[in-house]
């Protein structure tokens, strides 16, 4: 898979910051894409050494909105391990 398409966008949320201390990162990545690509993708568009991802897929969300209900979208989020003495610059505040 394109190291493009497989990885979405990085999620910066509390839980993200919290792990950067054990050098993980979160990623919303595509929905067909496996550990092998992400890993992969990482190394190519970041240039560091991803040596674990753990994914997890995120089901949608029941919202409420005045009289409507809709629901989120469903997606895909790994955590991407580097390796020690390596960090994501263009990720780091």
């Amino acid at each position: 898979m394109d190291p493009y398409k497989a990885v979405i966008e990085p999620i910066v949320t509390e839980k993200a910051f919290t792990v950067r201390g054990e050098r993980k990162y979160a990623f919303r990545v595509h929905p067909d894409a496996t550990k092998v690509d992400i890993k992969s993708a990482i190394s190519k568009l970041f240039k560091v050494k991803a040596t674990d991802v753990n994914t997890v897929s995120v089901k949608g969300k029941k919202r409420i909105m005045g009289y409507k209900i809709g629901k989120t979208s469903s997606y895909k989020k790994a955590y991407v391990t580097v390796a020690p003495g390596q960090k994501i610059e263009e990720l780091e505040a």
